[in-house]
């Protein structure tokens, strides 16, 4: 028992020493520089406004290095850690100060995200990028709450890292602003509360974070513990709790969601084909699953479907199978086949027309070899045979190579042709076949 308990205890000692901050940390610096950040005027708002267009940027195209580029440079996160502190330290001035400038920080930042997406002219059809931020759930609390940790026990370091960047990517303050600005300029206002919510969940989670890790830290107070101090709390606690549960449906929703779908794919990757039939297509509308059958199931396969549903974790009371489905379904399902059949029929044409053209200027390009090669031997009475062929030839250029076109003529004779021959027939046949590529070549039978 004694051996025990001394092994316990040196893995408590060893934790301890591993867990351990002593020395680490300077309050004192931190609390100046959260002061510092707060701050919205000069460089700050020239800062702030390149975030905003580089996230808004980021967003409109979709493009995720963007985004989080503007994430890196947002001045958001300043503001929110000094309401944290000055909450815990009891400063009243300092929570004041950086509530108001939070406020001019938010609402700069939607009035601009806005204009920017009245003016765009680029309107995605599936802005992914911005649906992501349209439906907090329970781990986005999760993430700015830990991510509020992390960025104050980085502001009281005394040798400071590339945490706070991290901790800005992670949270995403200014993504949520400016899709809220999205919403607003379309007239969507599910992007823009759903935006807007998203922003407040890692608003107030970083808040917490930061007066949390502030009072285990004992950041020297302003002032001591008061009424007012304890009302406000309970108030805040109101406020986090109404804000939270929200997110909490949300993110079962999105798990009781994502289990559907899994398990109903996995039940149509077992039962695609069963006896005459198979699975042609399904439905999911939130807990409710329709799986439509082409072919003959009798009340047997059914009952066999129903069954391996259940192993699947599927409530049969929610998944109908529908055999032979008629109807506006069935039309859909043609119109469909229709308009690809249409689709296909046009794009078949398309390459027809295509081809014939080709062929049309190959003929008309056609070399008339006969009768050159008569018109030749008559000039010529030594030539026998004349052959013509189109390629191309390498040729440097500088200090690169490229390809030019050139027409071979190679000419057959019974004796040897004088260069001035070769050049008035290379002149003649350059004018005959309108080719100003062509480049003779005598041969000796």
């Amino acid at each position: 028992m004694s051996e025990n308990k001394t092994f316990w205890d040196k893995v408590r000692i060893q934790w301890r020493a591993i867990t351990s901050m002593a020395g680490e940390l300077d309050t004192v610096s931190a609390a100046v520089k959260i002061r510092k950040g707060i701050s919205f005027r000069g460089t700050t708002v020239w800062i702030l406004v390149c975030s905003i267009v580089i996230a808004s940027v980021g967003l409109n195209i979709n493009s995720i290095p963007v985004i989080i580029g503007a994430m890196l440079i947002s001045p958001l996160m300043g503001p929110i850690f000094g309401m944290g502190l000055s909450l815990y330290i009891n400063d009243k001035d300092l929570l004041v100060s950086a509530l108001k400038n939070f406020l001019v920080m938010v609402v700069v930042s939607i009035i601009s995200s806005t204009l920017y997406f009245l003016l765009s002219p680029l309107k995605m059809a599936n802005p992914t990028e911005l649906l992501a931020r349209t439906s907090p759930t329970l781990y986005d609390v999760f993430i700015a709450f830990a991510g509020g940790i992390a960025g104050m026990l980085e502001q009281t370091r005394k040798e400071r890292g590339v945490v706070l960047s991290g901790v800005a990517i992670a949270t995403a303050l200014m993504p949520p602003l400016c899709t809220a600005g999205f919403g607003i300029a379309s007239g969507n206002f599910h992007y823009f509360f759903g935006a807007l919510y998203l922003f407040l969940i890692n608003t107030i989670f970083i808040l917490l974070a930061s007066y949390l890790t502030a009072r285990y830290m004992h950041f020297e107070k302003v002032s001591e513990e008061n009424q007012q101090n304890r009302s406000f709390r309970t108030i805040s606690t109101v406020i986090l709790i109404a804000i939270i549960v929200p997110s909490v449906l949300s993110a079962i929703t999105m798990i009781r969601d994502n289990n559907i779908q899994r398990d109903v794919a996995a039940f149509i990757e077992e039962n695609k084909a069963y006896g005459n039939a198979y699975i042609y297509d399904y439905d999911i509308s939130g807990t409710n699953a329709v799986v439509y059958f082409a072919g003959d199931l009798t009340e047997g396969d059914l009952d066999f479907l129903y069954n391996a549903a259940k192993r699947h974790n599927l409530d049969t009371t929610k998944l109908h199978i529908k055999v032979n489905a008629v109807g506006a379904r069935a039309d859909e399902l043609l119109k469909g086949l229709y308009a690809r059949s249409d689709e296909a029929i046009a794009a078949r044409d398309a390459r027809i027309k295509e081809l014939e053209n080709q062929l049309s200027q190959t003929k008309g390009k056609a070399i008339p070899y006969g009768q050159i090669t008569k018109e030749l031997k008559y000039k010529y009475p030594t030539v026998s045979s004349l052959a013509i062929s189109r390629g191309s030839r390498v040729v440097m250029q500088a200090d690169s190579l490229s390809e030019v076109p050139v027409t071979n003529a190679i000419i057959q004779s019974s004796e040897p042709l004088s260069a001035e021959q070769m050049q008035e027939i290379t002149n003649w046949l350059r004018l005959r076949l309108d080719d100003t590529t062509i480049v003779a070549n005598n041969i000796t039978e």
